[in-house]
């Protein structure tokens, strides 16, 4: 009964004023945010200038040093409809495809295979871990540099290695056939990032219950059914970080290709992306960066694909996740 009574009651609400802080407590709540003024600046500066004049100038025609006068979209129609800026620009957005495609398939699924191993009872996991990732510690010009000597076709160690065991009909020009200058160059950009990739990976499978795996082993899930229906949906987070940022990376490669090939993308444009294409037409250009607004416009649209991707990418890992 009291406590029927004590339910019905209404509520007291204070009238009484709240007291407010003192003028000192106020100003150092407020003075907080101004440690963020530095990143703020930095920010604004390196990333939002760059950005914003990117999108002014591709609006507009170059006299060699300067804006000439608006041009609307003209520049982006030239780039996408005219020769040979369309064909170039098709195949430069290929490669970058196939750049992505491929580091997907061996960065990744191998540093996914490591993570699994070194997550494991396996002894030296330091050690292990710390050469892996050595290389990506490496200037992406110095790797540059010791590949392109490794792969010298007539002295360099790949080809010597293949003559030595017997399989001369394996030993080319790496970098020289356009038919195996692109992938060879990927694989040089996975190798770098595998240590990276793989500790991320760890520290997704080691933030995993381990007596979750003890669970599915004692319901019979063992090998495949282990990794497909326990593993790699607990770790998706991390898969879904990884699968992103090596999208936004192979759209964005551009210092391995102009170490080891220039601005070229050569042999005969067969490494040629839209990082080298747009530094061609922005500062390479026989003209003398007339062709700025062109270059201009592929950085536009490079934003463009990379932000419309990502969102995509993100919507698709969000519905899985929210279905699982």
């Amino acid at each position: 009964m009291s406590n029927l009574k004590a339910s019905t009651e209404a509520p007291i609400i204070s009238t009484k004023p709240k007291t407010k802080a003192p003028l000192k407590q106020r100003m150092r709540k407020h003075l907080v945010h101004l440690f963020l003024l530095p990143a703020v600046v930095l920010y604004g500066v390196f990333q939002l200038y760059p950005l914003i004049t990117a999108v002014i100038n591709s609006f507009y025609s170059w006299d060699g040093f300067s804006r000439d006068s608006f041009v609307g979209f003209q520049n982006f129609t030239t780039l996408l409809t005219e020769s040979p800026f369309k064909e170039t620009f098709i195949r430069a957005f290929t490669h970058n495809w196939i750049f992505f495609i491929v580091t997907f398939f061996t960065e990744l699924t191998i540093a996914f295979a490591l993570a699994l191993v070194i997550n494991s009872r396996l002894k030296g996991k330091g050690f292990f871990k710390t050469i892996f990732f050595v290389p990506k510690l490496l200037s992406v010009i110095v790797i540059g540099f010791l590949f392109s000597l490794i792969l010298n076709p007539t002295s360099g160690a790949i080809n010597v290695l293949l003559k030595t065991v017997g399989l001369d009909f394996l030993a080319q020009p790496w970098l020289g056939n356009t038919s195996t200058a692109l992938v060879t160059i990927v694989l040089i950009h996975s190798w770098a990032g595998i240590g990276f990739s793989m500790l991320i990976f760890l520290a997704s499978l080691q933030s995993v219950d381990k007596e979750i795996f003890e669970a599915a082993r004692i319901d019979g899930a063992h090998g495949v059914s282990m990794l497909f229906k326990i593993t790699l949906p607990m770790v998706m987070n991390s898969v879904m970080t990884m699968t992103i940022l090596t999208f936004i990376g192979s759209f964005e490669t551009f210092e391995l290709i102009f170490a080891m090939q220039g601005s070229a993308g050569g042999p005969y444009y067969s490494t040629d992306v839209l990082g080298t294409y747009f530094y061609r037409l922005a500062f390479g250009s026989a003209e003398g960066g007339q062709a700025l607004g062109l270059g201009s416009a592929i950085a536009v649209i490079l934003f463009l694909i990379i932000a419309c991707a990502t969102s995509i990418l993100l919507y698709y890992f969000k519905r899985k996740d929210f279905e699982r």
